[in-house]
Parts: structure tokens; sequence; C-alpha cells
């Protein structure tokens, strides 16, 4: 039985020998064939896996910002294996062969000269389908914060608080700890105050407390609460701890500043001091000289 890719370009140049003869025919032929077998497994390769891939992202819950990419990879496979079919029905077999060892020697060189950009990759694929954080997200690492701009399979794009750029590789945020202050609803603020050693710590408890009550962006449930956390130097510290919700960098800092402001305001009509650090120096001043410029004075 006559192979499939001999039976397509014998038909093909067959069907050409008779228009336009058979040297130009026995050229022509498969040339034909490859064009039209490469963009008949497209189309019809690209339509299912396009359907196919967003079955499985709607399943998976995926951003549209992980898409993207994902429906580019695709399609360079699909293109992948259309030039291969392509190829065989053509009947440009020993072509492919040699393009394969080709190929094969060029991936090896391309691996060895460019593993930090592929290990960035592999970390950007884990980026997509953990997700640990998402455009928009507040993340802190390694002592650098900012707010998520852009995802790539490459590089993080990452917009600090001070308005610069920071360009990231997937790797460093895949490889260390990432903290990501704004994945849950909610968000617990640690808030240390120092008052005197003379102050009343249950009444400075209470006013802490209190004013965590009353402020509109701080959460009743979790309730709010004050532990003594540290005897310092020169002062008693107490760490309130309150809750806010869908938290965000602005919202933090605003409910930060509006809380330990009211904190102060009543500290202040209550009579509760915040302490400054002591210092006392001991030992004597002596200068080198001093009475030869008295002598020289008088």
């Amino acid at each position: 039985m006559t192979p499939l890719p001999l039976q397509a370009t014998s038909f093909v140049r067959n069907l050409l020998t008779r228009l336009i003869g058979e040297t130009i025919a026995g050229a022509v032929a498969p040339i034909l064939v490859f064009v039209v077998a490469f963009v008949a497994v497209y189309i019809v390769g690209r339509s299912v896996s396009t359907t196919v891939l967003k079955r499985v992202l709607d399943a998976r819950g995926l951003d549209a910002h992980a898409r993207k990419p994902l429906n580019k990879i695709t399609n360079v496979v699909v293109a992948f294996v259309a030039i291969a079919v392509a190829f065989g029905l053509a009947e440009y077999g020993n072509f492919l062969q040699s393009l394969a060892t080709i190929a094969a020697a060029a991936t090896l060189a391309v691996g060895l000269a460019t593993q930090d950009t592929i290990s960035n990759f592999v970390a950007g694929v884990f980026i997509f389908t953990d997700r640990p954080f998402r455009i928009g997200d507040w993340i802190e690492w390694d002592g650098h914060a900012g707010v998520v701009e852009d995802v790539s399979f490459r590089v993080t794009r990452v917009r600090t608080f001070d308005n610069e750029l920071l360009t990231v590789p997937n790797n460093t945020l895949t490889s260390g700890v990432v903290k990501n202050p704004v994945a849950k609803d909610t968000l617990r603020l640690k808030i240390p105050f120092g008052i005197s050693y003379d102050d009343d710590v249950e009444q400075a408890s209470k006013i802490i407390v209190k004013e965590a009550e009353a402020a509109e962006d701080i959460l009743d449930n979790p309730a709010p609460s004050v532990r003594l956390t540290e005897l310092g130097d020169s002062a008693v510290v107490l760490q309130s701890r309150v809750w806010i919700a869908d938290p965000s960098r602005a919202d933090l800092v605003k409910t930060r500043a509006d809380y330990v402001t009211s904190v102060k305001r009543r500290f202040d009509q209550e009579g509760v001091n915040f302490p400054y650090p002591n210092r006392t120096l001991g030992g004597s001043l002596s200068i080198e000289g001093l009475d030869r410029l008295t002598e020289t004075a008088n």
C-alpha cells in the first residue's frame, strides 16, 4: 500500500504534469503540498487547541495576564506540528531529518548558554500556575517592596512606592520568600506604643483599644487587642493588634496614620506620656596646653 505522503505528492504531481509539464511539476508539487498541508494543519490545530486551552484555563480560573503567554506558546507548538506534517507530506523526509539534527545541536548549545533564561522561564510558568501574587498586588521580598505591574515568562515588573520600576527575574521570586500582604481579604496590623514607666499600663491599654474600636477602617471582628511586649530602657512597649479589610498599601498607611494620631491625641488628653530616650554621660574633660594659653593671656 502506498504511503499517504507519496499518494498526496504523486497526485498533485500528476495533476500538474498535464498542465505545466513533468519537469516543472516535479519541482512545484512538493512546494504546493507543503503550503496546503501547513495551512490546513495549522488552522485546524489552532482552532482545536484554542478551544481545549480555553476550557482548561477556565477550569483553572487563571487571570487574563496568564492566558496571553500560554496562548502564544500553544500557537508556537501548533506551528511546529504543522511544519513537521507538511514536511512529511511534501516528501521532504531527508531534509526534515537533517533539520532535526541541526535543531537538536542548536538547542543544546543555546540551552547551555541560556541557563538563566530557561530558569526564569520555568519560574514564570510556576508563577502563572501557582499564582503567589497577581497584577496589582503589593509584595515584599529581599528588602524590596512594591506593586506588581506586569508578569511575563522571564521577568516581573514591580513599581515601588517611590515610583521606581524594578525588573525582577522570575527565578528570584520563586527561589526565595515573597510576602503578599494583600493575598487574603483581611490583614492584621501590629502597632507598638511606648509609654513611661510611671504611667498606668491598664489605662493606656484601654485608650488604645477604644481608639481602635472607634476607627472606621478597623474591624470589630476580630476585636482589637493589646499586649505588653517589651520593657525597654526608657519605655514600656504596648503592642496593638488590629485587623483591616480589603488591604492595600494605601489603605494600610492611611489607617495606621489615623489610628496612631488618634491614640496620641488621647494620650495627651489623659496625661499618658511618650517617653524620650535618656542618656547619662560621665567622665572628665581636659584640654591640653590650657596652662600655656593662660600664661600667654596674662
